[in-house]
């Protein structure tokens, strides 16, 4: 969207604080019905940037495969646990969930050092092999996965990325 400066800056940050709230919502929410709709509201958000910046196709198939697919396939499996069993000997925190939130927080740290001390000027993104030819190609549906497998390969992966810590996270409350 070709949209001034300050109301692109505004929009950013509104979907950003909602995907980190949706985000912490999904792992720290103790009934698994208010995780899944929180990670109802991450995949909306990943949606919505996408459509900030103008890959309208590829917000259209995260929206209706996981929004419409997954994520309902998950509240459906979520409400039909039996929940007096689910609150029976919960115990908020173990031995475990520390260790896991130690090993959680290394690898972040170790991952916000390395993004800090690499050099991100020299690295080519994407590349695009010479013998394809776009006007070559007989349909839209090839084009796209070309557009896929070249320009839109990095957003693609990094929001994969996200959305399956935001799965982990919401069978992991899901199983507890």
């Amino acid at each position: 969207m070709d949209l001034p400066g300050p109301i692109h800056d505004f929009l950013l940050v509104f979907l950003g604080s909602g995907l980190i709230l949706g985000g912490l919502g999904v792992v720290l929410r103790i009934n698994p019905i208010y995780s899944a709709f929180s990670l109802g509201l991450v995949l909306v958000c990943i949606s919505l940037f996408y459509i900030l910046t103008n890959y309208h196709f590829v917000a259209t198939a995260k929206l209706l495969i996981y929004v419409g697919a997954i994520n309902v396939l998950i509240l459906f499996v979520v409400m039909f646990m039996n929940s007096s069993e689910y609150y029976k000997d919960f115990n908020p925190w173990t031995i475990g969930n520390g260790l896991t939130s130690l090993v959680c927080t290394s690898i972040l740290v170790s991952l916000i050092s390395t993004i800090l001390d690499t050099s991100w000027y020299g690295i080519i993104w994407t590349t695009r092999s010479n013998q394809i030819i776009e006007q070559d190609l007989i349909g839209n549906s090839q084009q796209i996965g070309i557009h896929l497998a070249t320009d839109f390969f990095l957003p693609f992966e990094f929001i994969s990325i996200i959305l399956l810590v935001a799965l982990i996270g919401a069978i992991d409350v899901t199983l507890q």
